[in-house]
């Protein structure tokens, strides 16, 4: 059922709905009921509304009255119940209860939690008490989005902003790393584009060039110090950053292209172009992104991109740190790991389990 054909217009999207559900209905619900408790509250969590992406499609699964609601400890339980209780049918011409998809019982979907317990359920931590390496590098970007992007209504103890604040970027150690990283991803795979064309397989070049998009698309996010979303907003978020308009035209070069050359060229172009921006944050000062691959016909990005980059590093935890393996959306795209944070904290736990300083 299409629960959105009805919004009003001033609440058509899952933000303004959730907030207009705020307003008008749980918080005087709770000050009348509960009053004195601090609440927190806001949109976080999964949703493409959160990200600001939802349209009229999104309304045909998970989508209506959801809103995230922080409390304290003692008082989750109760809060919960009064809610359970005393929520009416709909609000707005919309249900309040829906059932999620897989499930059968129809739920309000007011998460009702703590700061810390939100925090752990999607990052594996709480960023309060401390963001060790491996806990950075266990972090997807679809992950700090969940608790960062989404509107936050009122917070009156400041403890989301905290939580939200200590995400804001990686410490500038360890986003060296992970932009050295994406460097040596590119070369690892772009003579093999070359190689591939090289003996006939056109296939697999223009596999090869789809994923190295990918990799220079993800190197954009990081020198915009912006978390990339999943596969399925990560091209319209790309389109948002300041970067994207002349990177962006050179990726679709390689994505259209029929032959090597206008791949290798649309590349070479939105490398130069990161590598541009990179030079002018003083990351590194490296004149020509591509240089040529031994005695071959192809290229591949210059060594002293990573090399300067690594060679910045100043903690030694980071230097420690095992060359080119990077974050965990810089090892996997496995969706099973990607949303668990237990599976991306072991697969990047590279200094035995426990937590890390850095």
């Amino acid at each position: 059922m299409d629960r959105g054909a009805d919004v009003p217009e001033d609440a058509a999207t899952g933000i303004l709905l959730s907030r207009a559900y705020f307003d008008d209905l749980v918080a005087p619900l709770l000050a009348a009921r509960l009053p004195g408790l601090p609440v927190a509250a806001g949109r976080l969590g999964s949703g493409s509304d959160v990200l600001g992406f939802d349209d009229a499609v999104s309304r045909d699964h998970d989508w209506g009255l959801r809103l995230s609601l922080f409390v304290p400890a003692d008082a989750v339980a109760g809060v919960s119940a009064l809610l359970d209780h005393d929520l009416p049918d709909t609000f707005r011409g919309l249900p309040t209860r829906f059932a999620f998809t897989g499930e059968s019982r129809a739920d309000h979907h007011v998460e009702v939690t703590t700061v810390t317990e939100f925090a752990v359920a999607r990052l594996g931590f709480d960023p309060r008490a401390g963001i060790g390496v491996d806990d950075w590098l266990s972090v997807s970007g679809q992950a700090a989005l969940e608790v960062t992007a989404g509107p936050v209504f009122t917070d009156p103890t400041g403890e989301l902003a905290a939580v939200r604040h200590a995400l804001d970027w990686y410490p500038d150690d360890l986003w060296r790393y992970v932009l050295a990283c994406d460097w040596e991803r590119i070369g690892q795979e772009l003579p093999l584009m070359g190689r591939a064309a090289e003996v006939g397989d056109d296939t697999g070049a223009r596999i090869i060039a789809a994923r190295l998009s990918q990799i220079a698309m993800h190197l954009a996010f990081l020198l915009e110090r912006t978390w990339p979303p999943y596969a399925k907003w990560f091209g319209s978020r790309f389109a948002q950053l300041p970067n994207a308009g002349p990177v962006g035209e050179s990726i679709d070069t390689v994505l259209d292209a029929r032959d090597l050359a206008t791949r290798h060229s649309g590349l070479g172009h939105a490398l130069q172009l990161l590598l541009d921006q990179q030079n002018a944050l003083g990351l590194t000062a490296v004149d020509a992104a591509l240089v040529p691959f031994w005695d071959r016909p192809h290229l591949h990005p210059d060594p002293a991109i990573a090399n300067q980059l690594l060679d910045g590093i100043a903690d030694p935890v980071v230097q420690r740190l095992p060359r080119g393996r990077g974050s965990i959306e810089q090892r996997t795209d496995n969706v099973a790991v990607l949303t668990n944070p237990e599976a991306r904290r072991n697969a990047v736990d590279e200094f035995g389990h426990g937590r890390t300083t850095g």
